[in-house]
Order: structure tokens, then C-alpha cells, then sequence
């Protein structure tokens, strides 16, 4: 069974909205970093870090992609952005953008370990509320 993790972008988050190429730039600017470290500690760190490139389908229609990698200890994990309306304390219904992450059946341990490394540092990077695969809660927003 397929499971799901969300980063929401909530009012007092960086950001209001995102898209899809503002994912893929957080993901290109992620696997940087981890090229970066690499180079300091003299090693080829990117391509262990993160071992995945981005596959875009005619059905995405700009909405979603996937990151494949072809090591054989992982398998894929699926993004995509979307959004829903809520109410907040005041009773008033906004709109709030959201990142899915998404692991199909077919995803492999190491696929879920690495799609949370990336789901924290989204969160981080965009101030959001991360809710992870297990369901649990984590504010990388200011709070009151």
C-alpha cells in the first residue's frame, strides 16, 4: 500500500504557494549540497546521498513527477503539489498549498529513509508543517 507524507505551507510559513519547478529547484539545489560535501570530505557523496534523477510523465500534466533511481536498494518516490481549502480558528476557509510525497508499493526501505531526509529539508527550507509517513507532526514554522 502506497503511503503519504504532506509538507502544508501554513500563513506564517516563508511561502503561500509553490510549484512544481519550485520542487524541482529545491531538489536540484538538495542534491548541490550533498555534492558539496562530498567534494569537502573527498568522496562521491551526491550520488550516494540522494541516488535519484527526475522523471516527468505525459500524465503529470505539470502537476506531479517522479525521482527514480536505478540503484538497486531504492526504487522511487513520488512529488506533487496541490491544494485545499481549510478553516482557520476564525471560521474563515482558506486556501493552503501542500507538497505530497508519495511511495508507491514497490518502494524499498531505503526509499522511505531517504524520501524523509528530503521531506525535512522542504519543510525546513519553506518554513512549513512537515506530517510524516507515520503520521506524526513536525513544525519547521515560527510559532506564537
Amino acid at each position: 500500500m502506497a503511503v503519504n507524507a504532506y509538507i502544508k505551507l501554513v500563513p506564517s510559513s516563508a511561502k503561500q504557494t509553490v510549484t512544481i519547478e519550485d520542487v524541482k529547484e529545491l531538489f536540484h539545489e538538495y542534491k548541490n549540497n550533498t555534492t558539496k560535501t562530498g567534494n569537502q570530505i573527498g568522496w562521491q557523496y551526491g550520488e550516494s546521498a540522494f541516488p535519484y534523477v527526475i522523471k516527468e510523465t505525459a500524465e503529470a500534466d505539470g502537476k506531479w513527477f517522479y525521482l527514480h533511481s536505478n540503484d538497486d536498494r531504492y526504487y522511487a518516490i513520488l512529488l506533487g503539489v496541490d491544494r485545499e481549502t481549510i478553516r482557520n480558528e476564525e471560521g474563515q476557509e482558506l486556501e493552503q498549498t501542500y507538497i505530497q510525497v508519495t511511495l508507491p508499493e514497490q518502494s524499498t526501505y531505503g526509499d522511505k529513509g531517504k524520501a524523509n531526509e528530503f521531506c525535512k529539508y522542504l519543510a525546513k527550507k519553506l518554513q512549513g508543517e512537515l506530517h510524516l509517513f507515520n503520521e506524526r507532526v513536525m513544525y519547521y514554522y515560527p510559532r506564537k
